[in-house]
């Protein structure tokens, strides 16, 4: 598959001048927010604009193509509120990804905001298993470790794979390791070594 580096770029204007974006800027592959990234609503994608992504991404044969989710929805949150706009906000990315023909789609993985990592464990089991049981495809929802702040789900490996372990379609899922989140949670990368030596634990969790 040789060197696969790309940028996350923008939708400014249209979705499809993502991929030309990325092209100019020499990437093999690239991520984008299918949407405005700071609010809860979006618009549909217009057809004229999806086919021409699709078409673009075949053209310039660059790929994979990741989406991000946006950044309000928290699945390991206690608020009902929340909780639900944040499991129907992954349902509508999934949807999307797959009208983009976007194989891969990132979250974080959230807060449990005080309440306990039991509870936040819950929550984002459940809200992962709802979400790939009502979009069916060939998405693959990537689950990001994060930083290992106060609160944080997600901040060792092992937490990832409490996840993944208790999710109804595990074949579905897979991980996104943001080495700047694993580096502040205490995960090594200075040395080729210690890079090995983690990656080596990643894959065997």
């Amino acid at each position: 598959m040789g060197l696969k580096l790309g940028l996350h770029v923008s939708i400014a204007g249209s979705i499809d001048k993502a991929v030309d974006r990325a092209v100019e800027r020499g990437c093999n592959t690239f991520q984008i927010f299918t949407r405005n990234p700071r609010g809860w609503r979006s618009k549909d994608l217009d057809r004229e604009e999806v086919e021409a992504f699709i078409e673009k991404v075949e053209s310039f044969r660059i790929e994979p193509v990741f989406g991000h989710m946006p950044y309000l929805p928290n699945l390991a949150s206690p608020k009902d509120e929340t909780y639900n706009r944040s499991v129907e906000s992954l349902i509508t990315e999934l949807r999307r990804c797959v009208e983009l023909k976007i194989p891969y789609l990132v979250t974080h993985l959230g807060s449990h905001l005080g309440v306990g990592m039991e509870t936040g464990f819950k929550r984002i089991i459940n809200a992962v298993n709802r979400g790939l049981s009502e979009v069916e495809g060939d998405v693959m929802l990537l689950l990001e470790n994060t930083a290992g702040t106060k609160n944080s789900m997600g901040g060792s490996f092992e937490d990832i794979q409490h996840i993944i372990e208790r999710l109804d379609q595990p074949e579905r899922v897979g991980v996104c390791f943001d080495t700047c989140h694993g580096f502040a949670a205490g995960y090594d990368l200075r040395t080729m070594e210690s890079v090995e030596s983690t990656i080596k634990r990643l894959t065997r969790l």
